[in-house]
């Protein structure tokens, strides 16, 4: 068994599963401030073996999780980007600079999907990272989530709130023009890039996906949890992890 881990900046998405199979065993989230509750979480299912790591939120989260999953006796895997794995090809100038986070995710598409992809992981950033059909990733674009956006909006600006709003065509109240003025900034970079690469599928996965997928005219596939579904290939192909 193994336990996949994906430490983003506001939660912790983990994934237990046997290496042979495609489906979880127990999945799911938890705020940082929860992270103590996961070995109880666990507790019903066969221990894992093995724990894959992959840590955007910083050293001191990592350092929680490995106090509070100290009972199992699991070799603890901290994942980094590299050059090339899974069939995945690193175009980052320096290949160890590319998030995890969006390297686990081109990862997890990569057995998903063949052909041109769009990778978008919409979460407290947006990312979107083009993946071609040979495996090669060609780059991609950070951008503020649509939340980070409202919030920027109620920090930086006198007058304008921290409301919640609805999107609307036509915005006629202060709420609804922010809201649909940051999730349009979220779909518009989104379909600026398939615009330049128009035989591309758009894999979208993150915590705000379910907001920005009705609106997406671009072909498009919601995805739970594409890292954790990269953090189970890389274990399967390069750690022969069983």
């Amino acid at each position: 068994m193994m336990l996949c881990l994906d430490c983003g900046n506001s939660r912790i998405k983990y994934g237990l599963s046997a290496a042979t199979d495609d489906r979880w065993r127990c999945s799911g989230s938890l705020e940082h401030a929860a992270l103590a509750s996961l070995p109880g979480l666990l507790a019903p299912y066969p221990p894992p073996q093995h724990i894959l790591c992959a840590n955007v939120a910083g050293e001191a989260i990592e350092a929680q999780l490995r106090a509070v999953l100290h009972g199992f006796a699991a070799q603890w895997h901290s994942v980094r980007s590299t050059a090339q794995a899974a069939g995945v090809r690193n175009g980052y100038q320096n290949p160890g600079q590319l998030g995890v986070d969006r390297w686990c995710a081109l990862l997890g598409a990569r057995s998903l999907q063949a052909g041109n992809l769009l990778v978008v992981m919409a979460g407290t950033a947006t990312t979107i990272d083009m993946l071609d059909a040979e495996g090669n990733f060609r780059g991609g674009l950070i951008l503020p989530g649509q939340s980070l956006m409202r919030q920027a909006l109620a920090r930086d600006t006198a007058a304008l709130p921290l409301a919640e709003g609805a999107c609307e065509r036509w915005p006629q109240t202060t709420a609804d023009a922010i809201h649909t003025g940051t999730l349009f900034a979220q779909l518009g970079a989104i379909e600026r890039v398939w615009a330049a690469w128009p035989d591309s599928t758009c894999l979208l996965s993150g915590g705000a996906s379910p907001l920005l997928a009705p609106h997406l005219t671009c072909p498009t596939r919601q995805i739970a949890d594409l890292p954790l579904l990269g953090l189970r290939q890389l274990a399967r192909q390069e750690l022969n992890v069983s």
